[in-house]
């Protein structure tokens, strides 16, 4: 059986043997995926590429790590690019547009061509680094989209191009919902991991977002399952579709060995940081968020850097531990099951289920974080003696007969598979991120800044004379004295002077420039002698 990175998808020696040139792939990406050292397709590639470029529906079926990420994007890039150095693309758009009568504003909104839906932040990103240098090669922009963070810089980079979009559905319906972007330019759109999305109570918003493409795109939806409703998605949406089957969903990997130990749940806590002392890299898997950050504080505590990832992190922070497990700053990473989709780290050696998963789905998600990519993996599940006969009967209907050990923090068992220890770190934190040097420092950008403060000034003061001029025009007509106005303003003037003294001769009114008077700065009244004249 073979298998495979989600986002690295190919190391020459692993593929089916079929040079991607071969199977219809456009010579730029062809060129692009041979300087990343990806040579030949792997068998959902394969299987899936001559359908996929003809722009036929598809539905592909497979477990985690099968190589489904660059089974879509090869051809949403290549179809997207072609279309547009033709120019058919911009054409087809405009004409639809008049023929529908928009309006301006309504075409000035951001219309992507191509769009990718992924349950999780984590996956968004990573389908986009898969994507983006296939793109480059075009020059199509690609744009992410998901919650946990401001919407600004991701409306931002919609307005500044958007060929394809990478979304989670949530936050994609929220910017719809604000008129922001449109949906009705799409000409290709992809549903990943869509049995995820199902089981994460999504399928309500994707049937929407679906709802509002042109029910004559391009559409191609990539499952390990069709439970949950997903069955429902592919009978709506996908015309004709063309089935591609290539490993079961509760299929296991040749080059991943299964453990099943057994300890009491005095020994338990000693025995996960035991696993977790070794050299490499190693995920541990718990049920809560509560639990992941608990666990990863007391590993950090024993002198073992640990981060967690589990929902309750803010993305920066997701991110920056992510970053630093992928990075090797730690070896250690403590995940619930929202890591067990999208985390595609290579050099994984080990995960430890430190509580079984619900279902065998869960179990094989998880345990496909390692052995990826035809590199051989550990998988350990934690079973306290009252769990053997349920996670027995699990393991099983995901396929695997597993005999289990009763060991003990320093059984050999455990010992063999943690292997050499690295050394302890005591008082370990992770680094906090470097400050950014805030854009535009330099001269230049100074002097930028200035001349921009000034036209701001002018044209605020070019304002002001209008509307002044304006509320003159309104009060009489521009002239002095002029009316019923110009005298309740004389009047009003003459109040806060106090009088004049006598309360004879000429007064001020109205003129043209205050607007019957000036109400930031008034012209001292002429001092006049007894008579009435000025002196």
């Amino acid at each position: 059986m073979t298998t495979m990175n989600d986002a690295d998808t190919g190391d020459a020696d692993m593929g089916t043997g079929v040079p991607f040139a071969e199977l219809g792939v456009p010579k730029p990406l062809v060129r692009v995926l041979a300087a990343d050292g990806k040579t030949t397709a792997f068998p959902i590639q394969a299987d899936t590429l001559a359908d996929s470029l003809a722009g036929r529906d598809l539905l592909g079926r497979g477990r985690t790590g099968s190589g489904k990420t660059l089974a879509f994007a090869i051809p949403l890039v290549a179809r997207l690019g072609g279309e547009r150095s033709s120019g058919a693309d911009a054409m087809r758009d405009f004409r639809r547009m008049r023929r529908r009568g928009e309006d301006d504003a309504t075409m000035r909104l951001p219309h992507p061509h191509g769009l990718v839906l992924a349950p999780t932040r984590e996956l968004v990103n990573q389908i986009d680094e898969v994507i983006r240098p296939l793109a480059d090669a075009y020059g199509l922009k690609t744009v992410t989209i998901y919650g946990g963070v401001k919407q600004g810089r991701q409306v931002s980079a919609l307005r500044d191009g958007a060929d394809i979009v990478v979304a989670c559905p949530g936050r994609l319906e929220d910017l719809l919902g604000q008129g922001l972007l449109s949906l009705e330019s799409v000409r290709i759109a992809v549903l990943d991991e869509a049995d995820e999305m199902a089981d994460m109570g999504f399928l309500p918003a994707v049937t929407r977002l679906l709802g509002k493409i042109d029910p004559h795109s391009q559409h191609m939806l990539f499952s390990a399952t069709l439970d949950h409703g997903v069955d429902g998605l592919v009978k709506r949406f996908l015309k004709d579709a063309r089935v591609h089957a290539v490993d079961s969903a509760e299929s296991h990997v040749d080059e991943m060995t299964h453990h099943v130990f057994v300890v009491t749940q005095g020994n338990k806590h000693e025995l996960v940081r035991q696993l977790a002392s070794g050299m490499g890299k190693r995920i541990l898997f718990t049920r809560t968020k509560y639990q992941a950050k608990k666990m990863a504080a007391k590993l950090v505590k024993a002198g073992i850097p640990a981060v967690d990832l589990q929902g309750n992190l803010s993305q920066n922070k997701r991110d920056r531990h992510l970053a630093a497990f992928s990075d090797g700053d730690v070896r250690v990473l403590v995940a619930t099951d929202v890591a067990a989709r999208g985390v595609d780290i290579s050099g994984v050696e080990l995960v430890v289920q430190v509580e079984p998963p619900a279902d065998p789905k869960s179990f094989l998600h998880r345990s496909g974080r390692t052995a990826r990519a035809g590199h051989s993996g550990d998988v350990v599940t934690l079973v306290l003696p009252g769990q053997e006969k349920e996670v027995r009967q699990m393991m099983r209907r995901a396929g695997l007969r597993i005999k289990s050990v009763e060991v003990t923090p320093t059984s050999p068992e455990v010992e063999e598979l943690v292997g050499e220890h690295a050394p302890l770190v005591n008082g370990w934190e992770l680094p906090a991120p470097a400050p950014q040097k805030p854009a535009g420092t330099g001269r230049r950008a100074r002097a930028r800044r200035r001349a921009a403060a000034a036209e701001s000034h002018a044209g605020e003061r070019e304002e002001r004379r209008g509307s002044a001029k304006r509320g003159a025009d309104n009060r009489g007509g521009g002239k002095r004295g002029g009316g019923k106005r110009g005298a309740v303003a004389r009047n009003g003037e003459e109040r806060r002077r106090g009088g004049n003294g006598g309360g004879s001769g000429p007064q001020r009114g109205g003129n043209a420039k205050s607007g019957g008077f000036h109400r930031h700065r008034r012209k001292s009244a002429p001092f006049r002698m007894g008579s009435g004249k000025k002196r």
